[in-house]
């Protein structure tokens, strides 16, 4: 025969072992969510996280080794940059000497194209004057002046004589005005007082007129 009151013991173990079983069911056990939350913390992640101060070190190699190519970089162009312009200073004073030595060269060679017409004038001006005539004299300057002008233009220099052409400011130069009534007149070189010369397009001397101008 059993005895009541075990049998009450033992359903009241029974009931809080049911209990406890639905109470395992309703309520998850508190390990689950942490291990999701380190799943969702690891995600995406590959491999170990790198140490900070192994990082900032090779940063450092890879900054300091950009400036040092950079640095011969520089040097290389300022290098360079200093050759090409000491070889531009050496061109120009080279160039500049070879002009001014080609301008003393040309120079020269006009001086002793000139000596010759010295010459003659010297010889004319050596004449015995109780031998000479006048018409001899006036033959051998005759031939001192058509010398002259050839080597004149022999050197690119050409004469302006203006004479009965019109008036131009850019070759000539008014030293007086003459009235006239003819208006065909006007404006036109009246006399030559000296002889204009340019050289090579380049005005050396104008040449010094009177021009006829109508009132």
């Amino acid at each position: 025969m059993m005895d009541p009151l075990k049998d009450e013991e033992l359903t009241d173990v029974e009931d809080a072992t049911s209990e406890g079983s639905l109470e395992s069911e309703l309520i998850p056990e508190a390990d689950e969510p942490v291990e999701a939350e380190k799943d969702e913390q690891l995600e995406g992640v590959d491999g170990p996280e790198p140490d900070g101060d192994a990082l900032k070190e090779a940063e450092g190699e890879l900054g300091n080794s950009g400036d040092s190519d950079i640095r011969e970089e520089f040097h290389q162009l300022n290098d360079r940059h200093l050759r090409l312009v000491a070889e531009f200073n050496n061109f120009r004073r080279r160039t500049e000497q070879e002009r001014l030595g080609a301008w003393s060269r040309a120079q020269a060679d006009i001086v002793g194209e000139f000596l010759d017409v010295l010459d003659d004038l010297s010889r004319v001006a050596e004449l015995d004057l109780n031998n000479a005539t006048v018409e001899g004299i006036m033959e051998g300057v005759d031939l001192v002046e058509k010398k002259f002008i050839r080597m004149l233009e022999v050197s690119g220099v050409e004469v302006i004589d203006p004479s009965d052409s019109l008036f131009d400011p850019e070759e000539m130069e008014a030293v007086m005005r003459i009235p006239t009534e003819s208006e065909d007149q006007d404006d036109l070189v009246a006399q030559v007082f000296q002889k204009g010369y340019s050289l090579k397009g380049i005005l050396v001397r104008p040449a010094r007129v009177s021009v006829y101008k109508s009132s």
